[in-house]
């Protein structure tokens, strides 16, 4: 089975995002191959290179997403018309959250991009600011989009052109070839697959272990943009990610905490199916195994520093836990600071408040001083490993305020370490009742469950038996590997076994002068009886136009087309949401150059 494996910002460059879990995927899986195509998000992440890609790897396409695009390409009036329609229906789309109206334009700015080799100067040209301008001033637009100025214009219509940037990519030669396209990731990352899936019939898998339109509220509440811009680029997010989950066949969400955000946005739940993230599980058997290893009365957090995982609280309720257990010690195990000057302030802040709170304190006045709070790397002389550091103490502390799948939770359990816990994000799925959960942003009840753990240590122990137990039993990358597999094969067994995808697979169903170049229409003998079920519904998407896979010329298919017998009702990867549209292959077509239209 040939995959085409979708990324950005990650695999295979050596730095980034699900940079792991789909390198083992990849060389987990070496009766298939596989086919990358990812996006950059920076140039230093060019520059770090790639990780070593297995035999069966057998193709490699990137693209940037951070550089200047200009394809200095010229259109002609033809092609700026057809451009400036199909913009503006998916500017419109955007500002009257309209998911029909966008899904119209996104697919005719496709087609487009097909025919023209590209649109990236089109998608910053002043036909594209003033379909946005019209798009915001007109009836029926968000109230936020309404007053957006000039500046805010060019600025939503340059994110735009980068976030559409894959419609212009040489990829989808190579992607209507594939069995399966699996995208690691929402967003944009889906985009091609998503155009595969409509122009080829190529089925489409969705891997989202952190949701990308969670992901972008987050980072655009920390980020100083525009009131207008932030609306914009949150609308086009939304209807972006309501278009993927409508369309791709199978989601295989992280969590249930992710499963719920894509039931929110229109995911159907018979196509929603959770695969937890893959971790070695030998990288901690050592310390997993041996259940006297790390210090009683050592308290452990592991991490990427950042604002999201509340240090500051977690200090408070050290200082809490003192008073009870006056001998413990509080040990900060940074994976890596978050970038940006204040992630930088906020590891400052967390070093200077642990400083207030626990002066150095010596036994006598010839003696060093020694804070119970230390700030250490992984990595470093201290704790070489990930285990080493989870080694440490025998109870691990997550003191989190946002979080997705919590690795550093599941890697914690790999250990046999009991945990303590804030109730944020997949933390109650991911340990079950191995260990103790409080509300986030409360050290008074984090510092009560630390302090239990600590006066109690066969419970710790029992809790951190289970907890290595249960992460034995679904985060390992054999589960992991093991139900990407089955997905495959499943998608392959569904999926249709021509580029277009239509039809219920009757034998004969699709003529051979389906494959000639040249007008379609749908034959006489192909119409549904007027009475069909389904036949008004399958009837009412006309696209405005259909591309031949095999052909470099535009189809446009006739003024009243018929649906096919057998074929017609609603597309089961249609959205409750979005009324009245069905596939847009749906139908049988035959040129008119036939020996019916001959005769």
């Amino acid at each position: 089975m040939r995959i085409g494996l979708l990324t950005e910002g990650g695999y295979p460059y050596a730095t980034g995002e699900a940079r792991l879990w789909c390198d083992r995927l990849v060389r987990g899986l070496p009766q298939h191959e596989f086919e990358l195509y990812a996006l950059s998000r920076s140039a230093e992440q060019e520059e770090r290179g790639r990780v070593p890609l297995p035999a069966h790897v057998t193709r490699v396409s990137t693209a940037p997403l951070w550089a200047p695009a200009d394809d200095g390409r010229s259109y002609g009036r033809r092609e700026r018309r057809r451009f400036a329609g199909a913009f503006t229906e998916l500017v419109r789309g955007i500002c009257r959250a309209d998911a029909v109206r966008f899904a119209d334009g996104l697919y005719a700015l496709a087609e487009l991009a097909w025919d023209q080799g590209g649109l990236c100067a089109a998608l910053r040209s002043e036909t594209a600011v003033r379909a946005a301008e019209s798009a915001c001033r007109a009836p029926g637009a968000n109230r936020a989009v309404q007053r957006a100025q000039v500046a805010d214009l060019l600025e939503f219509v340059d994110e735009l052109e980068r976030q559409l940037r894959p419609l212009s990519l040489d990829w989808y030669e190579g992607l209507r070839e594939v069995d399966v396209c699996h995208a690691a990731a929402g967003g944009v990352a889906s985009l091609p697959g998503l155009l595969a899936k409509r122009f080829f019939g190529t089925p489409l898998l969705v891997t989202e272990y952190g949701v990308q339109l969670r992901a972008h509220y987050l980072e655009s509440s920390s980020q100083e943009e525009r009131p207008a811009v932030r609306a914009l680029l949150a609308a086009f997010h939304t209807r972006l990610a309501g278009e993927i989950y409508a369309r791709a066949d199978l989601l295989t969400p992280g969590n249930a905490h992710a499963r719920r955000w894509q039931e929110r946005c229109g995911a159907s739940r018979e196509r929603l199916r959770t695969v937890y993230p893959g971790m070695e599980a030998d990288r901690f058997a050592a310390v997993g195994e041996d259940p006297a290893s790390g210090d009683p009365d050592t308290l452990v957090w592991v991490g990427r520093i950042e604002p999201a995982k509340d240090l500051i609280a977690l200090l408070h309720a050290f200082a809490e836990v003192r008073k009870a257990a006056p001998r413990t010690r509080l040990r900060i195990f940074s994976t890596a600071v978050a970038a940006g000057a204040a992630a930088v302030q906020y590891l400052a802040d967390c070093r200077s408040l642990a400083a207030q709170l626990f002066p150095d304190e010596a036994a006598d006045a010839h003696a060093v001083g020694e804070s119970p709070v230390t700030f250490e790397e992984v990595g470093g002389p201290e704790a070489p490993t990930p285990a080493d550091a989870y080694g440490a103490g025998r109870v691990v502390v997550l003191s989190s305020v946002i979080e997705g799948f919590p690795i550093a939770l599941a890697e914690a359990m790999f250990c046999g370490r009991a945990t303590v816990s804030t109730d944020v994000g997949a933390v109650c799925e991911v340990i079950g009742g191995t260990g103790l959960v409080v509300p986030p942003r409360n050290p008074r009840a984090l510092a009560e469950a630390c302090v239990a753990l600590l006066h109690d240590p066969e419970r710790a122990q029992r809790l951190g038996a289970a907890a290595r137990a249960r992460a034995l039993e679904l985060f390992t990358v054999e589960q992991n590997v093991t139900a990407f597999h089955e997905s495959y094969l499943w998608l392959l067994a569904r999926g249709p076994a021509r580029p277009e995808g239509a039809g219920s697979g009757v034998p004969f169903e699709q003529p051979p002068e389906a494959r000639v170049p040249g007008h379609w229409a749908t034959p006489t003998w192909a119409a549904a009886p007027a009475g069909a079920a389904g036949a008004g519904r399958a009837a009412a998407e006309v696209p405005a136009q259909v591309r031949n896979p095999d052909s470099d010329a535009d189809l446009v298919p006739d003024a009243d087309p018929a649906p096919v017998a057998g074929a017609v009702g609603p597309d089961p990867g249609a959205s409750a949401a979005e009324p009245g549209r069905a596939s847009g292959t749906a139908r049988v077509a035959v040129p008119v150059t036939s020996a019916e239209a001959l005769a």
